[in-house]
C-alpha cells in the first residue's frame, strides 16, 4: 500500500468566461487574489501537504502559467541589481515551489476528460486533484486529513461542504453514510448539480480530491454527462456503488474557511476577506471597509 503521495494534478484549462472581458488574454487563474495569482494559492497547498510534483492540464492561451512558475532572469537581474532583496523573494517563491509539469487538454470535454489527461504522469498510484476555482485558507488544512484517508482506508476521498439547500444545483451532492469520524463520511451516490428537491443532501463537493489510480479507468468508459462533458463526478458515482473493485468513496466533511475565486462576487469577497488578515494591509483596511460600509446605511 502506498504510504506516501506526492502527486497533485491541477485542471486549468477553462476559458474563464465569466470574468469576460479580463479573461480575453489573461488566464482567470491568473487573476490576481491580494498580490498573488490564485493558482499559486493552490501550488502553494499542494506543496503544504507534501505534494511535490504538480501536474497543470492547459489549454490554448494559458502560456501565462508557464512563465509564472518558471524563471524571468531580466527581472531577477533588475531587482538585485536594485538591491530589491524582499521584491526578489517573492518573484522566486513561485519559482522554488514545486516540480512543475504541463500538458493540454484540447478539447474542452469537461473535469473527468481534463483528470483522465493525467494518466501517463500519475501511473498507478494515488494522486490529489486540486481545482484552481477554490481556495482553501492556509489557516484551515484539508488536504493533509484527505491523504490521510487515503492511505488509511485504501479509498478514493473528496472533500465535502455544508451548503444551503437553495445552493446545491450549483455543485455535486453526495449521498452518504456516518462513519465514527464526525467529519469522515462514506459515500453511497453522487448527483451532478441536482435540482434542490432531488438533491440527496446539502453536502457539496468542492475542489479537492484524493483518488485512487482505478479512475482512470473508470473514466476511459464514462459517457458525457451535465453539460454533455464528462464529469468526474460520474465517474465517481460508479466507483462508490462498485467498492470491491474501485475502494469505493469517501468524503471529508470541510467546516474551515474557502474562497471560490470563480464566481464575481465571491471572487471580490476572497480579496477583502483576505486582505483584511493581512499584517501589512490589514491594519489600514478594516478601519476603512468600517467607514465605507457605514456610509452605505
Amino acid at each position: 500500500m502506498v504510504t506516501h503521495i506526492t502527486k497533485a494534478v491541477i485542471p486549468a484549462a477553462g476559458m474563464g468566461t465569466r470574468f469576460l472581458p479580463a479573461t480575453k488574454a489573461m488566464p482567470k487563474e491568473m487573476l490576481p487574489v491580494v498580490d498573488k495569482p490564485a493558482i499559486q494559492y493552490v501550488v502553494e497547498e499542494a506543496v503544504a501537504a507534501g505534494l511535490t510534483d504538480v501536474l497543470m492540464i492547459t489549454g490554448r492561451n494559458k502560456n501565462a502559467l508557464e512563465n509564472h512558475f518558471d524563471r524571468v532572469t531580466e527581472l531577477e537581474a533588475v531587482l538585485i541589481q536594485k538591491g530589491d532583496r524582499d521584491r526578489l523573494a517573492k518573484v522566486n517563491e513561485s519559482t522554488d515551489l514545486a516540480d512543475m509539469h504541463y500538458v493540454r487538454q484540447g478539447d474542452p470535454l469537461g473535469l473527468g476528460h481534463a483528470v483522465l489527461r493525467a494518466k501517463m504522469h500519475v501511473g498507478n498510484e494515488p494522486f490529489a486533484v486540486l481545482l484552481g476555482d477554490d481556495i482553501i485558507d492556509a489557516r484551515d488544512p484539508l488536504l493533509d486529513k484527505m491523504l490521510a484517508e487515503q492511505i488509511g482506508r485504501n479509498t478514493s476521498v473528496v472533500a465535502l461542504l455544508e451548503v444551503d439547500p437553495s445552493q446545491i444545483h450549483l455543485y455535486g451532492a453526495a449521498a452518504i453514510e456516518k462513519t465514527d469520524d464526525p467529519d469522515v463520511v462514506r459515500i453511497t451516490g453522487l448527483v451532478e448539480k441536482p435540482a434542490a428537491e432531488d438533491a440527496p443532501s446539502n453536502l457539496a463537493i468542492i475542489g479537492r480530491y484524493v483518488l485512487r489510480p482505478e479512475v482512470f479507468d473508470v473514466l476511459e468508459h464514462t459517457k458525457p454527462g451535465k453539460g454533455n462533458e464528462i464529469q468526474l463526478t460520474d465517474a465517481l458515482q460508479e466507483m462508490a456503488v462498485n467498492p470491491e473493485t474501485t475502494g469505493g468513496v469517501y468524503g471529508v466533511i470541510f467546516r474551515g474557511r474557502r474562497y471560490d475565486t470563480g464566481d464575481r462576487l465571491d471572487y471580490i469577497k476572497a480579496i477583502i476577506q483576505l486582505a483584511v488578515d493581512r499584517d501589512d494591509l490589514g491594519a489600514e483596511l478594516r478601519p476603512w471597509l468600517k467607514e465605507f460600509t457605514s456610509a452605505l446605511e
